[in-house]
Order: C-alpha cells, then structure tokens, then sequence
C-alpha cells in the first residue's frame, strides 16, 4: 500500500533497531533524552503531577488541564512503548496534543512497566486510575458525560482490556475507546494474518521484530490466549 509522503519521510527517519538483544534500561534512556524542553512544549493552562490512590497502590498520574473552565469531559490516556518502553515525560506532547484538540482535561498515566512488573501490574495501575478519577469528579471539574479512554500501540491494548474489565464489574461511565495502532493480538505466528506478511517491512513496526519488543511483557506472564493480553 502507498504510503503518504509525510509518513514515508517519517519513517525514513526512524532509527534503525539495535542490534543484539534488547535492553529495556538502554532504550529507555535513549527515549528520555528526545523528550523536548519544558519550554518548547505546547503550553496549557495548567500541567500538574499528582498521585492516583488505587486498589492496587499509589499510581503517578500527569493531569493536562487545557483552559480554564467550570467543568470538563475526561480522557484517561495510556502511553504506549510495548509495555516497557514510554512513560510520562516520553509522551507528555501526545497528551498535551490531545487536551488541545479534544478540549478533555487529560489524565496521563504512569502505570508499571514490564518486565520488572509483571502483568497485570501496569493493566490494574491503568483500570484502577480509571476508577479513581471517577471517584474524584469533584475534584477533577468531571462534567459527568465524557469519560474517554485512548492509547497508542500497547496503550490501546490497555485501554479495550480496561473497557473489558469495565463492562465486567458493572462500571458503565466509560462513553470512548480511542485505539491509536494497537496491539490486539500478541500471538505472531505469520501465518494468522495477511497484514504479517503483507506488510513485514517498511511500515515502521517490522513483523521480525515484534516478537522481541513484546518478550518483556509475555516473559513476564502475559498469555496471548488471555484476553486482557
């Protein structure tokens, strides 16, 4: 398929993956030294750190307020990073972007990663900030009407697990599932989908590689039969 030549110079610029095994310490710091200045960043009326109090322990959260306002719609956002990558500061302009366009106050979520926390640790951080922001609609200015979830990549796969998890107990105040590129399905034998093999190289994510950048999180008990994975 053709690409746009805005995505194709994109992804031209894309580094190349190291080589040798993966090390989650390593690119993780390679990601944190791109993040921009505070100063170059899309300015908000308002951009605070605070901690989420959930079932499952404290959990940092980065609250993007857009403008000022007697009450806003909600959007809980997962970042992405194959479940060990990304966190606050290496998408802190997605949720500044998205706050802007969407007029949402943004809640950013810094759930635990893997592999140092096993699943489903950083799926209950996501679900429990869920829940607490409900709680806290006072608190958060929540007009009650909108309450978004969005993710990119393995934060879309958080966010169709946690309306799963949602729809389960009963929890009905989700109103959006924002899915940017996600990870629905973790089992990569080429042969379950055309697109492997149809698009294996050039796209960005190449089919050879993601069964690496997902080891951490399966090694670390993730089943693809399960389906919150």
């Amino acid at each position: 398929m053709p690409l746009h030549p805005r995505i194709a110079d994109f992804l031209a610029d894309l580094p190349a993956p190291p080589d040798g095994p993966l090390d989650p310490a390593a690119l993780r710091a390679g990601e944190e030294a791109q993040v921009p200045p505070l100063a170059d960043r899309l300015p908000l009326h308002r951009v605070e750190d605070t901690v989420a109090t959930t079932p499952v322990g404290d959990v940092p959260v980065r609250i993007y307020t857009p403008v000022d306002a007697d009450s806003y719609g909600l959007l809980i956002y997962f970042h992405g990073g194959a479940f060990f990558l990304g966190s606050l500061d290496t998408h802190d302009h997605v949720a500044r972007q998205l706050a802007h366009a969407a007029g949402c106050k943004v809640v950013s979520v810094g759930y635990r990663r893997a592999p140092e926390a096993a699943f489903p640790a950083g799926l209950d951080d996501c679900y429990g900030v869920v829940r607490w922001a409900a709680d806290h609609g006072d608190d958060l200015k929540w007009n009650e009407h909108t309450l978004a979830l969005a993710g990119d990549s393995s934060g879309g796969t958080f966010v169709a697990a946690v309306a799963a998890q949602a729809h389960d107990d009963g929890f009905d105040r989700i109103t959006h599932q924002v899915l940017y590129y996600p990870s629905l399905d973790l089992d990569f034998d080429t042969d379950r989908y055309p697109s492997l093999l149809d698009n294996a190289e050039g796209y960005g994510v190449e089919t050879a590689g993601r069964k690496g950048f997902n080891s951490f999180y399966l090694e670390s008990g993730a089943d693809p039969a399960e389906p919150l994975v």
